[in-house]
């Protein structure tokens, strides 16, 4: 039995890293007894160990919850769909809170409005969501509620003077936030698409999805929201923007619902899903590529003949292709391990459908993968897996971005790889990705903020001022200066007190170059980098400074160099470890003297002919460390 539509509220929390979203989860589930006392730990929605260590949620999830309201006496039933909180996965909050009619918006008491909760609640405006502003946190002595209360009416512009003071981790004001959200939050929209259907259970179905993971025994779970219409268990199905890009009809994937459920957060079995509910499909599917994040899912063509209206004359609207901005090289740390990373990345890969990797092969490490990822964190958090997860032990060069060059004879390429580079004498011109960053901070970082902006090649747009204690700095950066470290330098210049939020803008063109790495006359392949030309000598000389440090002495004398093209720009040496040949002589002829260290320098020579320098790991890391 399906609950009627006019009883589910369907709703997603918005709020800043470390402002208490998880928690406030955790106390819902509790308070509607989705888990028994016993069962319950805290952070329950994030299952994932890396997302209870860093306090942050990566993967979407859901949980229906049942409550009886004090107004009326009436069942409820509400739909918390959990998103992820990093700008790294804006697209995947965008497609769950398009499966949501409202919000709670939760600032903390002692902190007030951060970037990212500004970003996720225009989002949630723009998608026309009803806000209920929760202000949590508010046990702690630091707590000022009418402050925090001010800035969500003068920061983001809506009336907060309803606005629920709460604790999370108390337990205060509950039972006034769920109150809040079914007398606020509007039951689903149904009846999307016209006649000649009538009643929106009748009309085609439609579901958006929201996410989807690799479960072994399963397959692919796909978590999705019905819009129209509804779906049984066995009934056959499709995803729409997949099959529309395969040409031959024979080629269209369709596949048979096998189970059908809802979590409480407890896996819970059921026979039909009706428009508003939100629900986990399982079909079969073998590979979350499969399956795109925003697709919709309608019924098989073939069987529109059981029903005069069954396919979707159009899939839902907002969809499009999740491309990586950040790469980076993964190599084995030991040559023989290259098999396991390669079935370790495909393992992650069925959970990740964001991540993408091809081979690569360098001079200096031997075979490894080139990946994409979303952005810096999205990088961490691969890398963190593949470390824990699968016990692999790996050596990451520098990220970069991807850029597009245009040669002189006409031709265009993308690389996102500077060994891909081609020789500088056939490139007419290079673009560069930009972004728009938006930076929350007190008001008296903002020197060291503009000054660390300007020293990326920022372009200054704006600065706000929210508050007299609080100010929004708006730069437009290239994406390429902001791997290397930004988001750390910019936590510790402010103590910690910044947030930052951006938006990819576009490829604009740069004056930017290659800059090699050599040791011992030899190219480094993997530690080259695109610099801009104004900045090549300083980071060359920084470069080669850092690796002095990290690469460990030798028998021979090992020369590090950064270069352009030809041009060597900057130099370190690294002098050898030599032993005393002279310690055995005692006064005599200085002939006897000059004779030894003569031959202790030819077979210095004659080893450094034919010596190899291991590169170790910190090297590639410090590739990040350049000022």
């Amino acid at each position: 039995m399906t609950t009627p539509v006019e009883r589910i509220r369907n709703f997603s929390i918005i709020a800043h890293i470390d402002h208490g979203k998880s928690t406030l989860a955790d106390r819902l589930i509790e308070f509607c007894g989705g888990l028994a006392k016993r069962e319950m730990q805290s952070q329950v929605l994030d299952s994932l160990d890396i997302e209870r260590e860093r306090g942050i949620t990566i993967k979407a999830q859901t949980v229906r919850l049942r409550y009886k309201t004090k107004a009326d006496g009436q069942e409820y039933v509400l739909n918390l769909i959990d998103t992820p909180g990093h700008v790294d996965f804006t697209y995947e909050v965008s497609r769950s809170l398009a499966a949501c009619e409202g919000a709670l918006l939760v600032v903390d008491a002692s902190q007030g409005v951060e970037a990212q909760t500004l970003a996720n609640v225009y989002m949630a405006l723009d998608g026309n969501l009803a806000i209920v502003p929760v202000i949590n946190k508010i046990d702690l002595p630091s707590a000022d509620v009418d402050a925090a209360r001010a800035q969500i009416e003068e920061v983001i512009g809506i009336d907060a003077s309803g606005a629920i003071p709460c604790s999370a981790k108390e337990g205060i004001g509950i039972q006034e936030i769920l109150e809040s959200l079914v007398a606020t939050v509007p039951p689903p929209k149904v009846g999307l698409l016209p006649e000649p259907a009538t009643g929106s259970r009748d009309q085609p179905l439609r579901m958006l999805i929201m996410d989807s993971w690799y479960d072994n025994y399963q397959g692919v779970m796909l978590l999705c929201r019905v819009m129209d219409g509804k779906l049984r268990k066995g009934e056959k199905i499709q995803m729409m923007h997949v099959n529309s890009l395969v040409e031959q009809d024979s080629d269209r994937k369709w596949y048979q619902v096998t189970r059908l459920g809802y979590f409480t957060p407890k896996a819970v079995d059921i026979e039909e899903a009706g428009p508003g509910e939100v629900v986990f499909v399982v079909s079969g599917i073998k590979s979350v590529r499969e399956t795109r994040i925003g697709d919709t899912i309608t019924h098989w063509h073939q069987q529109s003949s059981v029903s005069n209206y069954r396919v979707a004359p159009e899939p839902l609207e907002g969809f499009k292709e999740v491309k990586p901005v950040v790469f980076a090289g993964i190599f084995p740390t030991e040559a023989v391990d290259y098999e396991t990373l390669k079935e370790s990345l495909e393992k992650l890969v069925l959970n990740d459908s964001a991540l993408t990797f091809e081979p690569e092969s360098s001079a200096a490490l031997g075979f490894g993968f080139r990946c994409g990822y979303l952005g810096l964190l999205h990088m961490e958090i691969v890398q963190e897996r593949l470390e824990r997860e699968y016990d692999m032990s790996i050596i990451t060069t520098a990220p970069s971005v991807r850029y597009k060059v245009t040669k002189m004879n006409g031709d265009v390429i993308e690389i996102d790889n500077p060994s891909k580079m081609p020789p500088a004498n056939l490139i007419e011109k290079i673009e560069e990705p930009f972004i728009r960053g938006t930076i929350h901070t007190p008001a008296s970082y903002v020197g060291a903020i503009i000054t660390l902006c300007e020293n990326r090649r920022g372009m200054q747009e704006r600065i706000d001022y929210i508050t007299q204690d609080r100010c929004a700095v708006i730069y437009k950066l290239p994406l390429g200066e902001m791997v290397f470290e930004f988001y750390d330098k910019l936590k510790s210049i402010t103590k910690g007190y910044a947030s930052f939020e951006y938006e990819i803008l576009g490829l604009e063109p740069s004056d930017l170059i290659k800059l090699d790495v050599m040791i011992n006359g030899e190219s480094v392949d993997a530690l080259s980098l695109i610099v801009h030309r104004t900045k090549s000598y300083d980071r060359g000389r920084d470069l080669t400074a850092k690796m002095k440090e990290v690469i460990p002495r030798q028998q021979f004398e090992i020369a590090i160099q950064a270069a352009i093209g030809s041009k060597i720009i900057a130099r370190e040496s690294i002098g050898a470890l030599r032993k005393n040949v002279i310690a055995k002589c005692y006064g005599g002829d200085i002939s006897r003297k000059r004779k030894l260290l003569e031959k202790q320098k030819e077979g210095k020579k004659r080893m450094k002919s034919i010596g190899v320098v291991e590169v170790p790991q910190e090297a590639f890391l410090a590739v990040l460390k350049v000022e």
